[in-house]
């Protein structure tokens, strides 16, 4: 209040140029061309912070928004934050390899011991194949629970993905674009928007829910893409674009 009481005891001249000092440093926010903000970028077709659909790994990392290291490489993909975003976690990413290591190995025994015999082989022999011992069943027991393990990171993997966004490339180049927190679709959708706001701007264009729980809708002008969006209650929780059919390695 002090300093409203001074400001109405300067000269009509002095209230004057601080008007116009005010509205010049407004104008300098706009756009030049328009005199209005620009608007804020939509995570969309047409990707997001310059990473496209298909991208190659090295084109998209040569353009500085995503972080140098990936935080993640499990199954052959590999995970990066935007710049600035979440470090790689060094434990998170052994334990990931570890999992998967140890599903592989498994699983590949079990495989073996389930073989069908060689052919011309004896009775005998194929009675000796086909006898589950105890040792055989501790062993199936072990690659069915590595394998859930496994399945359990590429969960936990998923989820900080999606929640911190970023890029994630497989084989084919940029398999999956993850929306950071404060991006929204051109329909107005990201975090923190409602289930109903959700399907008001995309029931009409087909939203489903896919097998792995999220809702999909395809995505405008990219053939096999979606849209992928995590609900929590009533609320969205992430957005993200995927290509479903890519393969990691």
């Amino acid at each position: 209040m002090y300093k409203t009481r001074t400001f109405r005891r300067f000269s009509g001249v002095a209230f004057t140029a601080a008007v116009v000092l005010i509205g010049g440093t407004a104008c300098s926010s706009a756009s030049p061309d328009t005199g209005a903000s620009a608007a804020p970028e939509s995570f969309g077709p047409a990707g997001y912070r310059g990473l496209t659909p298909g991208m190659a790994k090295d084109a998209a990392l040569a353009g500085g928004k995503l972080a140098t290291a990936p935080t993640s490489t499990l199954d052959g993909c590999a995970d990066f934050s935007y710049a600035g975003g979440p470090a790689p976690d060094p434990a998170r990413m052994k334990a990931e390899a570890d999992a998967e290591t140890k599903a592989k190995e498994l699983n590949k025994k079990a495989d073996e011991l389930q073989a069908d015999p060689k052919p011309g082989a004896s009775a005998e022999e194929s009675a000796k194949a086909a006898e589950k011992s105890a040792n055989d069943t501790r062993l199936f027991a072990d690659a069915a629970q590595a394998s859930a393990d496994l399945a359990g990171k590429r969960e936990e993997r998923d989820k900080a993905f999606v929640a911190a966004g970023g890029a994630s490339f497989g084989k084919d180049g940029l398999r999956e674009l993850a929306a950071p927190a404060d991006a929204k679709t051109a329909e107005g959708i990201g975090a923190g928007s409602s289930l109903a706001e959700l399907k008001a701007a995309y029931d009409a264009k087909g939203l489903k829910i896919g097998d792995n729980g999220r809702f999909q809708v395809s995505v405008d002008g990219k053939p096999g893409w979606v849209y992928e969006f995590t609900v929590d209650g009533e609320k969205v929780g992430s957005v993200s674009m995927i290509d479903p059919k890519s393969k990691c390695a």
